[in-house]
């Protein structure tokens, strides 16, 4: 008699490949269409599941993981954030939690590095001209903007994507500089030639572009306070393709309109995708609909990520991506 198949509930639609291995491997649910599920279908699906595959989109809460029943027994996350997800009341239920790290890293920071690249050399404000086709002509003064090259990078957050951020940077003649929990190791220190500072103040100071490379944990929220943002200089850049939780988003407005900070790359931001609005009409922001890990191949990377973590259970094993509340 063939083994039950795991009940599994997927909670957005994946790349087709990923949903048709997944059909092919498990009793699996999936969306008929891209919306995110409400509360109520979620708190449902929760019940009627051995896995439950959510994404970001999918507030798992204390009060969500109390009503799902003895069934649930894996939540495997479809990324690498998990900042959406109650690790600890899931550990205390017994229901183990996985992710897809390490699968983004490479493009993100091709991301960041993008945004660092459009904010400093003023893309948006050049595809605007020639859209509206009011471009004249060219001009020793029009358009100027900055060489990156030289310049310091302060990398707030070292793991892998800071340390890929790091690595583009430096092929780009940018100085990398970084703050990070744990300093990391004198090898890779070396390789990536960073100077670590152990004060966040003292970098966020001096640094010509700061990079936002680390998770939202309840001691990253608003890291980028007003207070740390004013002590950036005039002229430099801040970059976010981490979470928009991270930086307190009114504080930055105000401090770009006025002229306080040269210019903002951001993919994430504090409120999802309600971006204020004061914030995304202006001309020295370049603004993206969180698309730092959107690459066809990395989608499914993360995808097969996910299968691997729940035959790895169905097999009887932890999965090889268990997230665990000391590792947040």
């Amino acid at each position: 008699m063939a083994a039950e198949r795991l009940s599994v509930v997927v909670t957005r639609r994946l790349p087709e490949v990923v949903e048709t291995r997944m059909k092919e491997l498990f009793d699996v649910e999936l969306r008929d269409d891209d919306t995110p599920m409400t509360r109520s279908e979620l708190a449902d699906a929760m019940t009627r599941c051995d896995v439950l595959v959510p994404t970001i989109n999918d507030q798992i809460d204390a009060n969500m993981l109390a009503g799902a029943g003895d069934r649930l027994r894996l939540i495997a996350n479809y990324g690498a954030g998990v900042d959406h997800i109650d690790v600890g009341s899931a550990r205390q239920r017994g229901i183990l939690v996985s992710n897809t790290a390490g699968v983004s890293a490479d493009d993100t920071a091709d991301m960041a590095i993008a945004l660092i690249l459009a904010v400093t050399r003023r893309f948006p404000e050049g595809i605007r001209l020639m859209a509206t086709g009011e471009w004249p002509g060219w001009s020793p003064t029009a358009m100027l903007g900055h060489r990156i090259q030289g310049r310091r990078v302060g990398i707030l957050g070292m793991g892998r994507i800071g340390q890929a951020v790091a690595a583009r940077a430096r092929a780009f003649g940018m100085q990398v500089h970084y703050h990070n929990r744990k300093r990391v190791h004198p090898k890779i220190e070396e390789q990536l030639e960073a100077t670590y500072w152990e004060s966040l103040d003292q970098m966020v100071a001096r640094m010509d572009v700061l990079s936002i490379n680390c998770p939202h944990t309840p001691s990253t929220f608003h890291l980028m306070n007003a207070r740390r943002l004013k002590l950036m200089k005039p002229e430099a850049v801040i970059v976010n393709t981490s979470r928009g939780e991270v930086i307190d988003e009114n504080a930055l407005t105000r401090m770009l309109r006025a002229g306080e900070i040269a210019g903002a790359g951001l993919d994430v931001y504090e409120h999802g995708n309600e971006i204020n609005p004061r914030l995304r009409d202006l001309p020295n922001v370049v603004a993206l609909p969180h698309m730092g890990s959107a690459t066809v191949e990395g989608r499914i990377e993360m995808g097969e990520k996910v299968l691997i973590n729940i035959k790895t259970f169905a097999d009887g094993h932890r999965p090889p991506d268990q997230v665990v509340p000391g590792m947040l």
